[in-house]
Formats: C-alpha cells, sequence, structure tokens
C-alpha cells in the first residue's frame, strides 16, 4: 500500500468484490455456497477445530455458518509485524475478549522465500503456529497470502530476487505465473490444514490478490484472476475466495471471471479509508445503486468490506510527508470517528466487517516500503506496544452486541425517517423475523444537536455528540423480556444460570434513558445508588447517569415473566471491563479486570485468567451452582451480592512497579574499510552485467549496477570502482588513462529519504540525500537523484584510483499500479566523471547470506552487519569506551554496542521501549540492533519516530541483552548518538507465557 492505495485512493471510498462461502467439497463438488431462507435465530458458537465437516453459504445479508447466520466482525493483525510467536496469542486473546469474532492476516511471500525455490515457515514464520493459536483462541480467520499485499512493506510483499526476473508481475505472464503458484503451493499446504470447513482450522474466508484495479487490458486481468481461482481451489481451499477491490469499483464481482464452472464460491469485497473530515457515505446494500455503488455491485452476496480504516499510516517527517506521529492518527480516527463510520456501515447492510489495522505492530527490519517509517502502530485500537486504547471501546460495544443479538445479520431497510435536525442523519432498519428496529443517528456537525426520533412506540428525543453517532433500538428481545426503547447504545444480552442480563452502554456523564415493556408491574430493585426508576402504564422506565459509580444495576423481577432481567448501565471505560466468555456450563460475564482471557468452570468453580493493571474488585455472573472463584490461579474471597453473582470481597492485587535499568558501558568502533584504497574487495562481485529485467533504462553502453541483478536487495550496498587517469601533473597513466577527473556524477536510485555517499582514495567527497519526490514520481516509483560531487584538487593526480560508494536503499516501491515497479532500480543506476572519461571496473556487495533464524530482511550491507557486529557475543575487546551524549562528525559508520539486564516480575506482562532524542538539527541515522534482530531505523533529522518498540521474547526482560546500534552520519553536521534510554510502553499483572525468540550469537 504505498502512496497508492491508502495515500492517494482512501478518499475514493469503496467498491464491491464477490464473496464467496466454501462448502464441503473441492472443484467440481455440489455448490454449497448459496443459502436458503434462514431466519433470525442464534449465532454459531464460537469455531474450533473438531474435526467435523461445516458449511459456510451465503444470502444477500449476511454469511451463513451452519444454518445459522454470522455477522463478520474482524480485525487485521500481521504476524510478521510482531516477532515473537507467543505475543501472537496476546494480541488475539486481546481480540477475542473485546468482540471481535475473526482476525485478518496477510502473509507476506519476501517474509519467507530468500531465493527461488526457498521457502522459510519456521520460527517467526511459523504460520501454522499463527493459525493454530488463531483457532485455540476461538477466532476465525480471514487469509489474505496475495500472491501480492501491499501492506505498506517491501515490493508490497513481492521478494527480493522477484525484481531481477523476467516476467510482468500481476498478470498471466507465463514467467510470473510460475513463481505466484511455486508460492500459493507453500501457503496453501499449510492453509488446506486449516479450514473451517474440513473442521481442521477456523479459516472462513481467504484472499486472492488484493486491490488489483489497474491491469494491462481487461482479458489480461481476467486470465490472472482466473489463474489464481483455479490454483486455490486446486490446493484444496474450498472455503468462500474474495478479492480487496481499491474502493468501490465494482471490480471483480462474481461472473466477472471464468470459476472454472464453480457458482457462488465468489464474494465480493471493497475497502474504505476516509478521512475523518469526510461525510461517511452510503456504500452497502442501501446506499446508491449500481456497478459503482459499493455493495449494490453484487446484490446476490452480503455487503463486505474486507478493510476499513481502523488508523491511518504515518510517513516520514519532512517537507511534503510530514509524519506526525501515530498519536496524531490516534486522536484523528478516534472512537467517535469508529461510531459515525462504522455504524454507517452497519446501517448500509455491511455484514462482513474487517478493521485495518487492530494492532499494527512493527516494520521490523527491512519490511517497510519507501514511504514508512519502522513503527507501523496506524493509531489502531491495540497500540504498538499490546496496550488497549479507548478506541477498542466502540469495537468492544458493537462486537459484544453482534455475537449476542442475532438481529444484525438479517437487517432489511425500513421506512426513511428525519430527525428535525439539519446535521443528524437517520438511518432506520428492521428485522423482519424479529420485529425488532435500529437507528443509527449520526451528527455531521460540529456542535451536539438534540435529535426528535420518531419510532413505532412514539417519538424519542435523543442528544448526539459533535461527530459522533449512536445506535438506538426498540423492540429487541432482551432475553425472555422486551425492550421498547434505549436511548443508550444495547452492548449485549446473554443469560447467566437463570438471569437475562442485558447491557447498556453510552458516554460518560450522559443520561441513559431505558424502557423495558413490562404488561404487569414487576418487582424492581435499585442495586446501585445512582439508577431512578418508574413503573408507568406497561412500561417500566429506568435512567441514570453513566461513568458516575463505575457500573449501574437494576433488577427487574415477576411482572408475568419467570426469570430476573438485569440491566446494566456502564460509560465506555466501565464497559471496556465487562466480558462474556461461553463455557460448556454456560455463559460466564466478568466485570471489573483490565482483560478476561479465559474463563472454565469446575465443579463449581469459575477459574479466570487475565490482566489487570489498577486496583479492582471482581464480580462474576454464572451458570447456577457456583459457589467459588480463582483468579490466574489463586482463590478469590467472594460473598453473594443481590443480583447473584460472587462478588470479591477485597480488590485484586495491582501490577508492582516496573524499574528499567540506564543504559550505560557502551563501546564505539569506526566502520566502513571499505572506504580505504587498498581494501580488500577481491570476494566481491563483478559487477559487469550488461542487461537486467529492471524497468530502470540499463545506461547506454552498461554496466548494471542495479543492486539487485547481483543479488542483493536489502539495507545498505557498497561500490567500489577502479581507474586510472592522467593527473594535472602532466604524467602519462599508460594505457587507458584518461584525463584528471575533476568531479563525479553517481546516479542512484532509493526510495524516499533514501542516501549516498562517496569516497576517492579514500577521502570522502560528501553525500547526497535522495530529494521528497512529488507525487508524479512516487506514482512512477522512480525515486532517482543525481549527487554530483566535486573532486579535490590534491585527488586529480595520475595513476590508480578507487571509488567507494555507500547507498543507504530505503527498500522497492510497491506496485500498487501493476505497472512492475518493484522492479526499478535501487543503488547506483549511472556514473560519470567531469572532464574525463575513465575505464571504470566495479564491485559490489550488499548483505550477506540471509540469517538462517532472522531471515532475508533483518540485515543489509554494512561491514559491521556481514561481520557480526550486531550479534550477542561479537568480539568487542577492542572497542573503546563511550559515554552519551556523544559527538563526533565523520563520514560513514560508527557502531556502538553495550549489554544490560532486565528482573522484570515473572507475574508481569512489561512492554518496553528504546528512546533515541538528539537536537533535529544533527544529520544521522541508527540502525537499532536487539540481540541480533534489526528492531528498525531512526533517522534523527527527519523523524518522526523517537520510541521503538522491543517485543518481549526477542527481549529477555529477565536476563541480559545486547543493544547495538549502527550509526551512519552524513559528515555535514555533528552527530550523535545524544539520548538513549529505555521505557516503559505499558505493564500488567498478568499477561502470556513467553517463549525466548532464539538470537543466536556470533
Amino acid at each position: 500500500m504505498a502512496l497508492s492505495r491508502r495515500t492517494f485512493s482512501a478518499l475514493a471510498g469503496s467498491a464491491a468484490l464477490g464473496l464467496a462461502l466454501g462448502g464441503s467439497g473441492g472443484p467440481g463438488a455440489p455448490s454449497a455456497y448459496a443459502a436458503r431462507s434462514v431466519p433470525t435465530g442464534p449465532p454459531p458458537p464460537r469455531p474450533a477445530p473438531d474435526s467435523r465437516r461445516h458449511s459456510v453459504g451465503h444470502d444477500r445479508h449476511s454469511l451463513v455458518v451452519d444454518g445459522r447466520r454470522l455477522v463478520v466482525w474482524s480485525g487485521e493483525m500481521h504476524p510478521f509485524r510482531l516477532p515473537s510467536p507467543s505475543l501472537w496469542r496476546d494480541v488475539l486473546e486481546k481480540m477475542r475478549a473485546h468482540g471481535y469474532n475473526t482476525v485478518s492476516v496477510y502473509v507476506s511471500w519476501n517474509y519467507h522465500s530468500p531465493a527461488p525455490g526457498q521457502y522459510d515457515f519456521t520460527g517467526v514464520r511459523d504460520l501454522d503456529l499463527f493459525l493454530r493459536t488463531a483457532a485455540e483462541t476461538g477466532l476465525y480467520v480471514i487469509l489474505r497470502p496475495g500472491p501480492y499485499i501491499n501492506a505498506e512493506i517491501d515490493a508490497g510483499g513481492f521478494p527480493g530476487w522477484l525484481t531481477a526476473t523476467p516476467g510482468t508481475a500481476r498478470t498471466d505472464d507465463a514467467t510470473y505465473l510460475a513463481y505466484a503458484d511455486e508460492w500459493l503451493t507453500q501457503v496453501n499446504a499449510i492453509a488446506s490444514k486449516h479450514l473451517y470447513t474440513q473442521g481442521t482450522g477456523t479459516i472462513l474466508l481467504y484472499q486472492i490478490e488484493n486491490e488489483y484495479d489497474a491491469h494491462v487490458t481487461e482479458a489480461v486481468g481476467m486470465s490472472y484472476m482466473s489463474h489464481l481461482y483455479r490454483k486455490v481451489r486446486a490446493d484444496g481451499v474450498d472455503v468462500p475466495l474474495f478479492h480487496n477491490d481499491k474502493g468501490r469499483n465494482g471490480y471483480w464481482t462474481p461472473g466477472s471471471f471464468d470459476t472454472g464452472g464453480e457458482k457462488g464460491g465468489w464474494l465480493y469485497g471493497f475497502d474504505g479509508y476516509p478521512s475523518p473530515t469526510e461525510v461517511p457515505p452510503d456504500w452497502g446494500h442501501y446506499g446508491p445503486g449500481g456497478a459503482k455503488g459499493g455493495s449494490t455491485a453484487s446484490p446476490t452476496t452480503p455487503g463486505f468490506v474486507p478493510e476499513f480504516g481502523g488508523g491511518w499510516f504515518d510517513p516520514w517527517g519532512g517537507v511534503m510527508f510530514q509524519g506526525k506521529g501515530y498519536a496524531e492518527s490516534r486522536r484523528t480516527r478516534d472512537a467517535a470517528y469508529e461510531r459515525r463510520f462504522y455504524l454507517t456501515n452497519l446501517a448500509n447492510g455491511i455484514t462482513l466487517h474487517n478493521v485495518y489495522m487492530t494492532f499494527g505492530g512493527t516494520s521490523w527490519g527491512w519490511l517497510p516500503a519507501p514511504v514508512v517509517y519502522t513503527s507501523y502502530d496506524y493509531g489502531a485500537a491495540i497500540d504498538e506496544g499490546r496496550n488497549t486504547t479507548p478506541k477498542l471501546a466502540p469495537m468492544h460495544q458493537i462486537g459484544q452486541l453482534l455475537r449476542t443479538v442475532p438481529d444484525f445479520a438479517k437487517l432489511v431497510r425500513a421506512a426513511d425517517v428525519t430527525t428535525g435536525h439539519p446535521e443528524v442523519k437517520a438511518y432506520h432498519l428492521t428485522n423482519p423475523d424479529t420485529g425488532s428496529h435500529f437507528y443509527v443517528l449520526r451528527n455531521d456537525g460540529t456542535e451536539e444537536a438534540e435529535a426528535k426520533l420518531p419510532t413505532p412506540q412514539g417519538d424519542l428525543e435523543v442528544t448526539v455528540a459533535a461527530n459522533d453517532a449512536r445506535l438506538v433500538a426498540a423492540g429487541l428481545a432482551l432475553g425472555r423480556r422486551r425492550l421498547k426503547y434505549a436511548t443508550v447504545q444495547p452492548m449485549m444480552c446473554v443469560t447467566a444460570g437463570r438471569q437475562d442480563i442485558a447491557v447498556f452502554a453510552g458516554r460518560r456523564g450522559e443520561m441513559a434513558r431505558v424502557v423495558v415493556d413490562c404488561p404487569e408491574e414487576p418487582m424492581v430493585t435499585r442495586l446501585d445508588p445512582e439508577a431512578a426508576w418508574v413503573y408507568n402504564r406497561g412500561q417500566l422506565h429506568i435512567t441514570a447517569p453513566l461513568g458516575v459509580g463505575g457500573l449501574t444495576r437494576v433488577k427487574i423481577e415477576g411482572g408475568g415473566v419467570d426469570a430476573p432481567l438485569l440491566v446494566f448501565l456502564a460509560d465506555d471505560a466501565t464497559a471496556l471491563r465487562l466480558f462474556p466468555y461461553d463455557t460448556p456450563s454456560g455463559t460466564v460475564l466478568v466485570y471489573g479486570p483490565a482483560l478476561l482471557r479465559k474463563a472454565a468452570v469446575h465443579d463449581g468453580t469459575v477459574r479466570l485468567t487475565g490482566d489487570v493493571k489498577g486496583l479492582t474488585g471482581l464480580e462474576v455472573w454464572g451458570p447456577r451452582g457456583i459457589t467459588g472463584v480463582t483468579w490466574n490461579g489463586g482463590a478469590v474471597r467472594t460473598e453473594v451480592s443481590n443480583s447473584a453473582s460472587l462478588r470479591s470481597l477485597g480488590m485484586l492485587p495491582q501490577a508492582p512497579a516496573v524499574t528499567l535499568p540506564a543504559l550505560g558501558g557502551w563501546l564505539r568502533r569506526a566502520e566502513n574499510p571499505e572506504s580505504a584504497p587498498g581494501f580488500d574487495d577481491s570476494g566481491w562481485r563483478a559487477a559487469d552485467l550488461t542487461t537486467s529485467y529492471s524497468t530502470t533504462p540499463v545506461p547506454h553502453g552498461g554496466p548494471v549496477l542495479f543492486a539487485d541483478d547481483y543479488g542483493f536487495h536489502y539495507g545498505d550496498v557498497w561500490y567500489r570502482g577502479r581507474f586510472t587517469t592522467k593527473g594535472d601533473d602532466g604524467r602519462q597513466t599508460g594505457e587507458g588513462g584518461s584525463e584528471a577527473v575533476t568531479s563525479v556524477s553517481l546516479a542512484y536510485s532509493t526510495g524516499t529519504q533514501g542516501m549516498l555517499m562517496a569516497w576517492l582514495d579514500g577521502e570522502p567527497l560528501g553525500t547526497h540525500r535522495m530529494p521528497v519526490p512529488d507525487a508524479a514520481t512516487i506514482r512512477k516509483g522512480s525515486w532517482t537523484a543525481t549527487a554530483v560531487l566535486p573532486v579535490p584538487e590534491k585527488l586529480r593526480t595520475s595513476g590508480a584510483h578507487v571509488l567507494s560508494v555507500l547507498v543507504r536503499r530505503m527498500q522497492h516501491d510497491m506496485d500498487g499500479r501493476s505497472q512492475d515497479t518493484h522492479k526499478a532500480a535501487r543503488g547506483l543506476t549511472e556514473v560519470s566523471f567531469a572532464d574525463a572519461s575513465p575505464k571504470v571496473t566495479w564491485r559490489i556487495q550488499g548483505e550477506a547470506d540471509p540469517d538462517p533464524v532472522r531471515g532475508p530482511l533483518n540485515n543489509g550491507g554494512l561491514y559491521g552487519e556481514r561481520t557480526g557486529w550486531h550479534l550477542p557475543g561479537a568480539d568487542d575487546r577492542g572497542w573503546r569506551p563511550v559515554a552519551f551524549p556523544h559527538t563526533e562528525r565523520r563520514q560513514g559508520v560508527t557502531w556502538y554496542r553495550t549489554t544490560f539486564r532486565l528482573a522484570v516480575d515473572s507475574r508481569v506482562d512489561a512492554s518496553i521501549g528504546l528512546v533515541l532524542q538528539d537536537d533535529p538539527a544533527r544529520a544521522y541515522r541508527v540502525q537499532i540492533f536487539l540481540n541480533g534482530w534489526n528492531m528498525g531505523q531512526y533517522v534523527n533529522d527527519v523523524g518522526p519516530q523517537h520510541t521503538f518498540a522491543l517485543p518481549n521474547g526477542i527481549l529477555r526482560t529477565r536476563g541480559e541483552n545486547t543493544l547495538a546500534l549502527a550509526v551512519l552520519s552524513d559528515g555535514t553536521t555533528d552527530a550523535g548518538p545524544g539520548t538513549v534510554r529505555l521505557t516503559l510502553l505499558g505493564s500488567a499483572l498478568g499477561g502470556v507465557t513467553v517463549t525466548p525468540v532464539p538470537s543466536p550469537g556470533h
């Protein structure tokens, strides 16, 4: 997703793509996709491998799984952006607890394939482990393996080696298809073992290609999509397939290409990344009609948004991009943004909804595409340090609602209503089976608005905050009673034991009003002092201010109904501490902790595991007969409350303080011996090719200097050119000599923020930084520049010379327009000399063979990387001590190393980061290595990133760690490092068991 889909296409809105639903057979089997009439009923239970065959079908309303309607409420996370498999479980459990029923994942080709025919699915690349973990957590999976994914990563997911191959990517070119098939064969061998249809896993949907909206010809595109479809089916993947349309284009709807005769196995999906200032468009089934109207482009399949903005990626700082950090993204796309846009989506009939991103993570190593920096926090609901944020409140409330209230799987548009306020738009929907009514009220104005809403139960007065929205329900079943209406959003309705429990949520400080139909006067108990109630003519009116005392509870008994109803009223913060969990014994509802991970009932005891941050009590409603509670293995003293819950008599223990050491004991060593004229480069590759498959033209007469053509795809690359001249002293150099060189022109290509530095005979000639490109350059993926460096007079001598050039590459273009721009050259492209034309012989050196554990994207071609200075146990006995802040001015690379020990309490999940800060006038950049793992790149004079997440598992929270910094400075200013320190990103008492990630040393 370079500056393609999300940067320039986000405002386009969305489109539609034909989704599908897999039956129990493979290609040629009878279709099980089209669902017959399905009445509203309970949704399917949470998925788990059970060795039974399952059906997945659909109609225009929703997916139908095993004969039951399912609304997909999904969040995106990428295992490759969290290189610690133990922590996958942490994020997945947080998603499940906060209402998601599905996780959507890209699988990145470049992450798994260092060379043609070589594939690695072990260690941090263990896709099988991730899919098992998702299934154990109880989440469906939307698998998205490309071949092309975009995702703001290098080459859009294409492996580096593909840049140096013939064939045009993303077409029906036979060479490219052979490589793509090789990749899909590897992925599908794993995926086919985790299909929900087969009872062996929870993969529910499978995406082929991504945002494929620009192809050579329509015929080529159809042939390509047909090939991918048939390939995936031939590999045994029988769940519904789909493509993610880049906006509301109506591309690749059902029937738009040949599926080999299979009917109904294809769903249409489209993405949307609206600006916070945009009025949410109507892009679902109930919006404007026509092929470009969103879901209306595919009227027989459910409304499906495979990607909807859960934040926004942040670019590098600087003149054009002006990255501001992810706090700004989280501020502008906050909880109110989510309510406005996500509720609008639901109101438009979107029943398959994936939020990109829900956990963004880290584009560690050389994963990031040129436009983005290391952090991929995305302003998501779960931040890069795995901390939950207030943005989870709408996701939590909507997700729990969709899971426990089945009405939303079959909503149809009802009579239009008006609110009497020009800024408040109302959407009216009803479920024809249950008779329930739902209204989405959206305030597009900048001031709070009072709206009058006409309902079958009478007119309601509802307040909607500025640039916000709320969901109002009427006629909704609350277990064995019925809601007349509520001015606050229903969040869940569950049965625990013999009690029905209905939860409503809203903003802190607002007055909630809930009206329950009670033909006979019930017995009402106010369990918390904030609530008030009155019974009048068959209606029980309950009111309470939200957030005053935490959870407000009212108990309703009798009145002709034999089971009690508990009505809970909560503000957003309180709602985030309410967790339902289904067990074989019945539903358990837990209130209090920061997170509930698991619940089980055994011999009358409810066994809970989860996380606690501050002091909190614990309250549990569960099946009849429960008498005790344990929390993380320890018994909790409880009493039976007047709401039939088990309530703790004291507070759960909170997380102890985490103390982090100061970083000292630094050692320093200067690098770049490659710049010295006597450096032995005989083992380097001769740069003598004359042709290339790159989209960058080879200079007339050659040679090819493009790094990819010599097998060097990631990070820094070195060049050494030898030539002879006739100097200013007039002496002849012999055959092959040339006039004295007065300047050298170095054309190069890197991606934004790349740079070049050169030496002649060991003397610095200077540096050049890739200028910030304009939009046209970005679209072309050219990213080229020319450095013209003068040669000092003292170097204009006759004889042999060595020109040494270091190029910092910022990775490949993402080919968002399907123009093979991932093959644009990286490194030097052409070299010329002023006043001379010497014959130059070139040698080139980039990264060494890929690290067998850390993978191909971990290392570039710096001398220290090639010789292991970044690894634990490297011999640094000859390095000099240094203290930070440190100041020096030199052109080139300097390494710094230290070790530090952590002693975090084993019961505590502490998320820790590294902070680098310095005077922004100092021009230098740092590669950060933790225990040999490349945790990212810091650019002091560009930013905006200063804090780098250090994932547990790679970080030894109870043991010794090695930290190495490779500082690249251009010599034009003083360079650092300045302040380098550890910081606590968040902590909780609880977490998951973390297995150390192998980090082999020198």
